[in-house]
């Protein structure tokens, strides 16, 4: 709409009550002071077509009315790289500070819920040690708010996260990962859904930095120390940096503990393939974070098994779970940003844990066999797809697919290609994999130390 409006075309949105403090942040945020919107009680979704009538219908007059009235001329205010506000917290010991901090943080909107690190001065410069690049240089403007992450504004984050200098490094290759456009950050930031941002870390660095590979990779425990703070600090990027914060911008409906922190390294000693950056083009000696988005993961548990088909057949029905939004969603057209150019899959990613792999290794199958049984076996009937997805969507985007209206027993693929499932090696000894429902493109960068 932002976008209509400033091109001199007149817009009015229905808003529900509960988006309303949303969207008086969102437009700001896209170029405009402010878009004309019409409050109903609640959101459209849900109801049939007669009770939607009457939300219409009392907010009709003031909507005809807005549109036939321009709106003035009006630009949003567009902010730079500005130096971190000094904020002077004072109690009567170091431990009643540290708490009225917190207090504030919280209050703010600034804290993800846990007990934050403060980034005094000096825990600040501690942590730029960590790297040569100076503390004004700009790494990414972050959605969905534009945010400006210079080196500096990442390591106060870093701070308040408890992670080290030698931690910044991977997180500056981070920031760019989750800014590239293929990362589709504005769209995971603000959507509805459970979007959790997943990261994935190969090369020297795991050992280097101590990063858990093995049991409890993903946590709790001092094991994860480091996944743990790693991935809670992309969270208060998501927050801080990119201003999406609960309630406003990124408007959740239930959320998700994994949003907190997700973070493991590939566990390569377990694994009988190459490692997963260099499948991805990248030297083995390389260190390289990857950072996915994930809706949920769930767990494939097999021990009993013997063969490849006997897992995958379990990983198979974890996929068809309809419940997830990318699970058949390439049926309703190409995932992207048009506002971007970008097209992009749903990829999801199959964590294979070293009994699993054994007994794949010991098959002598490849990535590309796992990902072309999947492909092939992971299937619903058309008819069960579309019984909780718009059909007028499906008939735009797939024309020539439009026979399969009279064939709902067609059995579709819930992803759109082979490629795209993601296998990487995790975790330690028990007959448990894990499968992670992600969202559009994983993007890799390397580290630079």
């Amino acid at each position: 709409m932002a976008e209509l409006e400033k091109a001199g075309v007149p817009t009015v949105a229905f808003v529900a009550r509960d988006f309303l403090k949303d969207w008086q942040h969102s437009a700001p945020v896209f170029g405009i002071r402010d878009l004309p919107r019409v409050i109903v009680p609640r959101p459209l979704i849900g109801l049939e077509a007669g009770d939607i009538h009457p939300h219409v219908d009392a907010g009709f007059e003031a909507l005809i009315k807005m549109l036939l009235e321009p709106m003035a001329p009006q630009a949003a205010e567009v902010k730079g790289a500005t130096q971190a506000e000094v904020i002077a917290v004072e109690g009567d010991d170091a431990y009643l500070a540290f708490k009225r901090m917190n207090r504030m943080f919280l209050d703010q909107g600034w804290g993800d819920g846990f007990p934050l690190y403060a980034p005094t001065r000096e825990a600040v410069d501690a942590m730029l040690t960590g790297t040569r690049r100076s503390p004004e240089d700009v790494i990414a403007i972050l959605a969905p708010g534009f945010g400006v992450a210079t080196v500096e504004k990442i390591a106060v984050n870093a701070v308040m996260a408890g992670c080290r200098p030698e931690h910044l490094p991977l997180l500056v290759a981070a920031v760019q990962a989750i800014s590239d456009p293929r990362f589709m950050l504005r769209n995971v930031a603000m959507s509805t859904g459970s979007h959790a941002p997943f990261m994935l870390v190969n090369g020297p660095t795991v050992k280097k930095l101590g990063i858990n590979t093995g049991r409890c990779a993903l946590g709790p425990g001092a094991q994860s120390e480091i996944n743990t703070v790693l991935g809670r600090a992309i969270r208060l990027f998501y927050m801080n940096l990119g201003h999406a914060y609960p309630g406003v911008m990124d408007m959740d409906t239930l959320g998700t503990p994994n949003k907190y922190s997700m973070c493991l390294g590939e566990n390569d000693a377990a694994s009988p393939w190459e490692p997963y950056h260099v499948e991805k083009g990248f030297d083995r000696d390389a260190s390289v974070v990857t950072m996915s988005s994930t809706y949920a993961l769930c767990e494939v548990d097999d021990h009993t098994g013997t063969t490849p088909e006997a897992v995958l057949n379990i990983a198979c029905a974890t996929a068809c779970n309809q419940g997830v939004k990318s699970v058949g969603f390439w049926l309703l057209g190409q995932r992207g940003d048009p506002m971007a150019g970008i097209r992009a899959k749903d990829k999801h990613f199959l964590l294979v844990c070293p009994v699993h792999a054994s007994i794949f290794s010991k098959a002598g199958w490849s990535k590309q066999q796992l990902r072309d049984y999947l492909y092939k076996h992971a299937r619903i009937p058309f008819g069960r797809f579309m019984a909780n997805k718009e059909p007028a969507t499906f008939r735009s985007s797939h024309p020539h697919l439009q026979w399969l209206w009279d064939s709902p027993e067609t059995l579709m693929p819930v992803l759109e290609t082979p490629d795209c499932f993601e296998i990487v090696v995790a975790g330690a000894s028990g007959g448990r994999s894990a499968y992670s429902y992600g969202a559009a493109e994983p993007v890799s960068r390397v580290i630079e130390e």
